[in-house]
């Protein structure tokens, strides 16, 4: 068995943590957005009519905003977490 003591982290080091966190939040945030301006694009190309065309744009729409708030509701999560002592 091999024990490794690891000190506590410091307040310095858990900000460091929390500005990682938040940069990776922001990583998939633009993904999303990246795959919603795909998903727009292919449907432009695509021969649908108008009506169709701007139901699927809103459903594109609301599964964006619902994964960036799930993105947002993870990071506060895990921003409180690395800030308790």
């Amino acid at each position: 068995v091999v024990r490794l003591n690891l000190p506590a982290l410091t307040e310095e080091r858990r900000r460091e943590y929390v500005k990682v966190v938040k940069a990776k939040a922001e990583e998939a945030k633009i993904s999303i957005r990246q795959a919603r301006r795909d998903a727009l694009e292919e449907l432009k190309k695509a021969d649908f009519p108008e009506d169709h065309q701007k139901r699927i744009e809103d459903e594109v729409q609301k599964m964006t905003d619902k994964f960036t708030e799930k993105i947002d509701t993870a990071t506060k999560a895990k921003e409180k977490e690395l800030m308790e002592v």
